[in-house]
């Protein structure tokens, strides 16, 4: 089975619940997995495994610095292997939202990057408006207003297709490894 880098940039835990989700399925059909925070991951850790999903969140409607600088690092060695890229946002919420024909956020990031993951796909994230701050709340609260979301201070609202995350899971599953370079020598 494969070695599968899963990293992510997560604002409020949510992303994070999402990867820790794709990591036990992965898991659980044998694959050595390791979750590690954009940050904490350097980009040359990506040699050292088979596969790599990267899932980030948007606030604001932007993906992290971080997310795009740990990209640029690691280009070259995540176009040498199968990858994964989801996003983490609200518009993913609604139908036809969740790929990026449908997805803007998805489209501006294939768009800024030189990245072209095997998958990318969007998955709707959550709202707690008690855990923000007042300015953080205000904003999501405006943007919800303006898109037909629920906007009530005490609104905690968990939108993840936890059955689309799993199916996720299962093509990452099942993405064939690259073929190894001549006189290529992977430890264990």
């Amino acid at each position: 089975m494969a070695r599968v880098l899963i990293a992510y940039s997560t604002v409020d835990g949510h992303t994070l619940k999402i990867c820790e989700r794709i990591a036990q399925r992965l898991r659980g059909d044998g694959h050595q997995v390791t979750l590690a925070e954009i940050g904490t991951a350097a980009p040359a850790d990506v040699s050292r495994y088979d596969k790599t999903v990267v899932g980030a969140s948007i606030r604001y409607g932007h993906h992290r610095k971080e997310v795009y600088s740990f990209i640029e690092a690691g280009l070259p060695l995540l176009r040498a292997q199968p990858t994964a890229f989801f996003s983490v946002n609200l518009v993913a919420r609604k139908p036809g939202k969740t790929d990026p024909q449908g997805n803007a956020y998805l489209r501006g990031f294939l768009r800024r990057t030189q990245w072209v993951p095997t998958m990318v796909a969007a998955f709707a994230g959550k709202i707690e408006y008690a855990r923000y701050r007042l300015a953080d709340r205000l904003m999501i609260q405006f943007i919800m207003w303006l898109t037909g979301g629920p906007t009530h201070a005490s609104a905690k609202v968990e939108f993840t297709d936890w059955a689309a995350v799993d199916e996720f899971a299962r093509r990452v599953s099942s993405l064939p490894l690259a073929p190894m370079a001549a006189g290529e020598n992977i430890a264990p």
